[in-house]
This record gives C-alpha cells, structure tokens and sequence, in this order.
C-alpha cells in the first residue's frame, strides 16, 4: 500500500518496503523532516514537542522511533504515552510546545498508524506548511545534533485530566443538569485511548451508571474501527440490553462521535454535529461551518437560530480555516467531528459528549425524541478502491461534462446538485479510494444518486 502524504498526516500500513508503507525508514525520515521544519518556524534555541499515540499494536515502536528522532534532532519531548488526538492538541497549548505529534491512523483498521502533525497552536499544518515538510523529506535536508545538544523527555501525566477541566469549566456545560438526571451510558471503547478518556470525562460530569465495552487498551480493534451503522451493532444491542438512556462510540484516537438512542437505534454520525451545533446556537449566536461531504442539516438549523452557514473543503485544518475566516462558534465535520473553538480548534469527541449530555440534561428529552425534532435527510456513503495510476482528474472531467446542466462545485473533488439533492466525490486524504457521498430526503434516492455515479466513475476508469 503506498504511503499517503496528506494535510491529514503521514499514513501507511505496518509492512512492506519502505516508501510504500509505514516503515521505520519512514517514519524517522518525516520526523526529522518535521524536526527540520519546526525548527524553522522561530529563532529559539530550545524547542519541544508534545507526543502522544493511541492504543495501536504498532504505536509503541512507532513512538520510540519518533522520539529517538526528535532527541537525535535536539528537540526535547512531553510525553503523553497513551492519550487522544484532542488531548495532544490541547497539550501544546498546556505547555506552551512549538508542535506535537500523535502517532495514530484515526478510523483506519489495526494494520494502519500515521503521523499527525500539529504546529505551535496544537492545530494540523496548513496545506503549505506540509507542503514545506515534504520537500524537506524528499530532498532530506535535515540535521542531527551533536551529543551535547540531544532533547530530554519529560513525561506529562496530567494533560487527560486538564482537559477534562478544561471542557468542565466551559459556561455552556452544565455538570448540575447531567448528575441530576442519572444517566446510565454504554462506552465503545474500541480497545484503544477511549477507554482512558470517555469514562474520566463522564465521571467528571457526573455520571455513575457507565458499562464499557471493548476496554482493553491493546490495539485489538473488535470490530472495523469507523464508527459507522454496519460497525455498531453491538453497542446498539447493549444499550437495549441494559436498558441505558444512551450510548456513546468513538474512534480509536476520540475525535469522532457517535451516538445510539435508549431503543438501539442511532441517533446518527451527521446528527451528532447537527445536535451539538444546536444547544451552542441556543446559548451564543454565530455562523456554522461543515465540509462539502456533511449534512445540510446543519444549515437549517444554523438559520432558524438566524445565523449563517459556510461550507468547507474535506479535512480539519480546511474546516477550521472556513471557521476562523466567518468566525464560526461550532463546526466540524459529518463524521461525527465536533470543533468547538470557546475550547480549541481541532475535532474533539469529549467535548462533543458534554454538550450533547447537557443538552439531553436542560431540554428534558431522550435521544431518541430529540433525534425527531431534527429534519431527516439521507446520505449514501461509498467508496470505489483506487489502483496506481487512475487519473482522478480526468475521470471527474468527464463528470462534469456529463452533468454540465447541473450546479457543481470543484473546491474538493466534484459536488453535483440535483434540485434539493446532491452528490460529492472527492479522493480521501486517508486512504486510496475515491469517496461518494450523495444526500436526499429518501434513503432509496441517496441510493441510486450514488450508484449512478459510481457506474459512471467506473465507467471512465
């Protein structure tokens, strides 16, 4: 599988030769880059990086290589160890770090790990700055230090528990409500950092009442990691079963959100922002953003409570740069990212889990009564795998020529509107594929758009 360099990070799967995997070549390589590149970006002698890792087979290693890297390159580093993307990203500001580093492939299965890059805000490199940092690994203009000036690790056990603080002490959350309500709430952990951050979170608000499931911290993922409806069976069982008022998925690295109602059913991964988005509205006026591919459920709701929505390209640092551009007080992303900037600007399920709590705790309703007072809106996700040497570009020419008579957008790949209903395809940041995602009032509708376009793509393959 080929190593694929994004705005999302260096990711590869575990294996292989170097330059076509994540191997230990490679991740020295594009730490040192990043050594390089954060060294750069001020005059300081002393420099130092927050590091931390899901709970990966391969995270261990990885983490090792990296931080040998980094101390070799005279960087000192706070290591978190265990811990999740939020919290690193939360961590450099804590610390006031030059960068940080979360070694992690998000929703991919186990046999990924990737590098995610984070500049002195605790924010994902521009499209530009990793664009730096790539012409420094290719052309490997980097330099070691001598053994008088190698960094220190220092081992920060704390950074979990500020950031739980941190999201306590937002005006907004509203820890009386939760604890009054008693909640009894079913964790997918997915044998990863979840299984640290989410119970801590949910004893702080708290909660008492909390069953985890797949809790073992070993990178053993009992199911595909991507906290999508076909994933989620078993946390929807369970909830049943125990008769819980809710349950709460997230992904191996806790920057996504996914919530199942007390009858099993999901109150859905595009809804999480949408409900989210809803109780911040109610308490502070302003502008929404969401990327090309996510529900326009957000807009509506953005403009009932008179504020204005602005669409993004796919990926956190495109989202948070529509945010800051519009000054947005939430976005984030369909697949169950929440970005909260009174907090932070970068994906955080923790924050996304008080607010929905205090929102469930002040409105008085279930999940599942709340999910109704939302409109339905339908998105098909697909995929079509990618083999080298697919001109994407030609074949989304071809596309447009096609549908020519109907409204598009190429800010990110190709979205196509049909009167109220839309198609986007777009190339994913994190894997080989071309992604199609198509929305519509009917589920069957959702359905054939994608499969028309689909056949059309494999078609001009």
């Amino acid at each position: 599988m080929p190593l694929i360099k994004s705005i999302s990070g260096i990711r590869g799967t575990i294996g292989g030769k170097p330059a076509n995997s994540l191997s230990p070549v490679d991740v020295v390589k594009f730490a040192a880059a990043y050594a390089e590149w954060t060294k750069k970006q001020s005059e300081k002698k002393d420099f130092s990086i927050v590091i931390g890792r899901d709970g990966r087979i391969s995270g261990a290693y990885i983490q090792q290589l990296v931080t040998s890297t980094l101390i070799a390159s005279g960087i000192n580093i706070i290591n978190l160890d265990l811990s999740t993307t939020p919290t690193v990203e939360m961590a450099v500001i804590f610390n006031n770090a030059d960068g940080g580093i979360i070694i992690t492939a998000s929703h991919n299965g186990a046999e990924w790990n990737a590098l995610k890059l984070l500049n002195n805000k605790g924010e994902f490199l521009s499209a530009g700055d990793g664009q730096q940092l790539l012409e420094i690994a290719e052309k490997e203009t980097f330099d070691f230090v001598s053994v008088d000036k190698l960094g220190v690790v220092t081992n920060d056990t704390t950074a979990l528990e500020k950031h739980i603080e941190a999201i306590i002490q937002l005006p907004i959350i509203d820890t009386a409500a939760i604890k009054k309500k008693k909640f009894k709430i079913v964790v997918d952990c997915i044998n990863s950092t979840g299984a640290l951050a989410v119970p801590a979170l949910l004893k702080a608000l708290g909660v008492k009442d909390i069953i985890l499931l797949n809790e073992e911290i070993n990178g053993k993922f009992a199911h595909n990691p991507e906290p999508l409806p076909q994933h989620l069976t078993g946390i929807s069982n369970e909830v049943k079963k125990q008769q819980a008022h809710l349950g709460i998925a997230v992904d191996p690295d806790v920057d996504r959100l996914c919530f199942i109602c007390e009858d099993g059913s999901l109150f859905g991964e595009e809804y999480t922002l949408v409900a989210v988005a809803d109780y911040v509205l109610q308490k502070t006026k302003g502008n929404t953003v969401s990327n090309l591919s996510s529900t326009r459920a957000l807009k509506d709701v953005t403009l009932k409570h008179d504020g204005e929505y602005f669409p993004s390209a796919v990926g956190e640092v495109n989202v948070v740069t529509k945010m800051k551009a519009v000054n947005a007080v939430i976005g984030g992303e369909g697949n169950g990212g929440i970005i909260l900037p009174q907090l932070h600007y970068g994906r955080d399920a923790l924050v996304g889990i008080a607010i929905f709590l205090t929102h469930l705790a002040q409105d008085g309703k279930s999940a599942l009564r709340l999910r109704k007072t939302y409109p339905d809106y339908f998105i098909s996700k697909n995929k079509i795998e990618l083999n080298n040497g697919i001109d994407v570009k030609k074949i989304f020419e071809h596309l447009q020529k096609k549908y020519k008579n109907h409204p598009f957008n190429t800010e990110d790949g190709l979205k196509i509107e049909f009167d109220n209903d839309w198609v986007h395809l777009r190339t994913s940041n994190t894997e080989p594929i071309i992604r199609i995602y198509a929305e519509s009032n009917f589920e069957t509708t959702a359905d054939n758009i994608a499969r028309r376009l689909m056949a059309d793509i494999k078609e001009f393959m």
